[in-house]
């Protein structure tokens, strides 16, 4: 595996650990099948591959993103707009 590809792995698995934080199943639940999926696909060396990991990885990080958000306007139409 190329430095480069190697550091954007090493970046996303940092990423992911970070946004799982706050993961609604809890850290503990996110980090084991985050860690899984990284296991499962540690032999692989075709750099288009792990390219199109990184790209699934980066779509991972999106939609975490979206659904804290989600959660955080949720709590503020709730605090703000009683139903």
């Amino acid at each position: 595996m190329a430095v480069n590809l190697r550091h954007q792995v090493r970046q996303l698995y940092k990423n992911l650990m970070f946004l799982g934080r706050e993961y609604p199943k809890g850290q503990d639940y996110f980090r084991q099948r985050c860690k899984a999926a990284f296991i499962k696909h540690k032999d692989e060396t075709d750099p288009e591959v792990i390219k199109m990991l990184i790209a699934r990885g980066d779509y991972v990080i999106k939609e975490l993103e979206a659904l804290y958000m989600l959660r955080k306007y949720r709590t503020l139409k709730k605090r703000y707009y009683p139903s």
